[in-house]
């Protein structure tokens, strides 16, 4: 696992169009404001290992997206369309300006449909590692979740042991115990199922996203990890075949590539943020 410095991580709650969401934000006055979506099935902590690299350019604010992690959720926003109207509001009701977006795995859907509908609150994104292509291409427990015939069947899994097992590699039990337990608890008594709603959307609205992707002129930086096995890199390359202003950063590691590879992770955010966006500017 790549060695980034571990931050931690000051969280709190705020409401946004009646939904509690938590949040991280380092307050900093800066002409550069970054939003990062957490990645799912884990929680804004999942940022721990960038923050301080992140935190150095601007001011950072850091949420669980509705239904996700510690946050609230609203079967309305349970969704990649939903969540990017949901983002558009948080923007303005949080005076966050024009802010660049980063959201990798889930926050991938939300921040393209965010782009695509709000393309003046958004100065660029971040994203890979999100199932949006179309045909989906998934595979592992994600496919099985997409796939499976009825919620029920997810309800079946045991949420606390499967999780667990998931995230064990990047927040291991013993060593990184309130991290671990933070991931864990956020899908635990029913709202894991209730927040694969938003994958089981995909072969709807992965199609809609198909049409609008030529559209978004967003400056656009896909990272992602070359092993993925759950989201494999034909989405990075689909992405940056769609998108006219994009340029692709392949890391070596698997599906939590934030965590996995977070120094050339934090490194290509930051460097982005910070100006390399307009190299794709239209």
């Amino acid at each position: 696992m790549g060695a980034g410095a571990v931050s931690t991580i000051s969280t709190y709650f705020r409401v946004c169009d009646g939904v509690r969401v938590r949040f991280a934000d380092n307050k900093a006055d800066s002409d550069i404001t970054m939003l990062l979506l957490a990645p799912w099935p884990e929680s804004l902590w999942a940022f721990r290992r960038i923050w301080n690299r992140v935190t150095a350019v601007g001011r950072v604010v850091a949420i669980d997206m509705p239904g996700f992690g510690h946050s609230d959720g609203r079967p309305d926003l349970i969704a990649p369309d939903g969540s990017g109207a949901f983002l558009a509001r948080l923007i303005d009701e949080w005076g966050l300006g024009v802010a660049h977006v980063v959201g990798p795995d889930v926050g991938t859907a939300a921040a393209l449909f965010l782009a695509a509908e709000a393309p003046e609150r958004v100065t660029s994104l971040t994203i890979g590692g999100g199932a949006v292509r179309f045909p989906i291409d998934a595979g592992g427990a994600l496919k099985e979740i997409i796939e499976a015939p009825t919620l029920d069947d997810v309800r079946a899994l045991d949420a606390r042991t499967n999780i667990g097992y998931a995230v064990e590699p990047v927040a291991p039990r013993v060593s990184e115990p309130e991290v671990h337990e933070d991931y864990v608890s956020a899908y635990d008594l029913g709202r894991f199922a209730e927040s694969a709603r938003f994958v089981r959307t995909y072969p709807e609205q992965n199609p809609v996203l198909h049409d609008l992707l030529p559209s978004i002129t967003t400056p656009t930086q896909i990272v992602a990890g070359r092993r993925d096995d759950l989201v494999p890199w034909s989405n990075s390359e689909y992405l940056d075949d769609l998108l006219p202003n994009s340029e692709m950063r392949p890391l070596d590691a698997g599906h939590f590539a934030w965590e996995e590879a977070a120094e050339e992770y934090g490194r290509l955010v930051a460097d982005w943020v910070s100006g390399g966006y307009r190299r794709v500017a239209d």
